[in-house]
């Protein structure tokens, strides 16, 4: 491997610009080197906009080019886990947007794919390499709130375009699965374990597509947890984690996006602190990590293996709430 990690596009998506293109300017390991789409003429004007110098014409295409050595998915939900599968057995490396697949089952199909190969397969969920995420779990493991009790997480931002493909259930969408898979993953990371599904109520948009979730978890060392999550709902905006402990509480506001806005505390005692981190971006963090994994072997912390965990509670929440699972599209 060359000392420049050459990323392809899988697609024309929103996202790209902010979670890679715009990290990759600063990073000197990486370069953004093609992008392709199903509309040719989309990734010809994404490829003049973003200085690519080489598009395609179908996503088959891209994975084929010898000088692309990783491929980014920002795909629709469901259809991460099918090109994760594609680009693996293509001899690429993976970084695959959230959720890393449409359910549990598929999480493990690709999972696997990953494990019988010598390929680098990282889901992306960026908050989880910003120096805030670290800190929090030193913070808990450290033992200065206590023993934990509850942990919450919450995600609602407003999505009133409901053509949006993220209402859309043929391919995977959901607000539990756009939004609410950054929620329990933060469970997860935070609560140090991955908890059962108590109960969980949805607000919906059709008959099987969530506009909004809340889900009551229990964890194995008898701490509980809360979810919720929307895109539309009464709750227009709040992105916001609480980690309880019988001796004090650290809550972050805004642990998505903490270069944006953030504010980091702790209270133990009578006392409380506030917390500061550098600016930069979750994104440009993420980048590091994955280029440092492909060229230097260093490992991930968002695995195939931690993605089936996180899509199990996704699909607990489903059942709970009396929806069904999303499928592959």
């Amino acid at each position: 491997m060359a000392d420049r990690l050459r990323i392809g596009v899988l697609g024309a998506a929103h996202i790209t610009p902010a979670a890679l293109i715009d990290p990759a300017k600063d990073n000197a390991e990486v370069v953004v080197s093609a992008v392709a789409a199903r509309d040719i003429s989309r990734a010809q004007d994404f490829a003049a906009k973003h200085g690519i110098g080489r598009v395609h014409d179908s996503y088959e295409a891209l994975l084929a080019d010898p000088d692309v050595d990783a491929v980014y998915n920002p795909l629709p939900n469901g259809l991460h886990g099918r090109w994760t599968r594609a680009a693996i057995e293509a001899g690429k490396h993976v970084l695959c947007e959230k959720p890393f697949s449409a359910n549990a089952d598929e999480a493990r199909q690709v999972a696997e794919l990953a494990a019988a190969s010598d390929r680098v397969v990282m889901e992306a969920f960026h908050y989880r390499y910003h120096p805030f995420a670290l800190r929090a779990q030193e913070i808990i493991a450290s033992g200065e709130l206590g023993t934990l009790q509850r942990v919450d997480a919450a995600f609602c931002f407003p999505l009133p375009k409901f053509s949006d493909i993220r209402y859309n259930y043929g391919l995977a969408g959901g607000a539990t699965m756009d939004a609410g898979c950054y929620a329990v993953h933060m469970l997860r990371t935070f609560g140090g374990e991955t908890p059962e599904v108590v109960s969980a109520q949805a607000k919906l948009r059709d008959s099987n597509v969530d506009r909004a979730m809340t889900a009551q978890l229990r964890f194995p060392g008898g701490h509980t947890g809360r979810l919720r999550c929307s895109m539309w709902s009464a709750d227009l905006l709040r992105i916001s984690l609480r980690v309880t402990g019988d001796r004090g509480e650290l809550y972050v506001l805004n642990p998505l996006l903490p270069h944006l806005f953030n504010r980091f505390s702790v209270r133990t005692g009578g006392d409380k602190r506030v917390e500061r981190f550098p600016r930069r971006s979750t994104y440009a963090y993420q980048l590091d990590a994955f280029a440092a994994a492909v060229l230097r072997g260093e490992p991930v912390r968002t695995t195939p293996e931690d993605a089936i965990e996180n899509m199990t509670v996704i699909d607990s929440i489903y059942r709970a709430a009396g929806l069904p699972v999303r499928e592959p599209s």
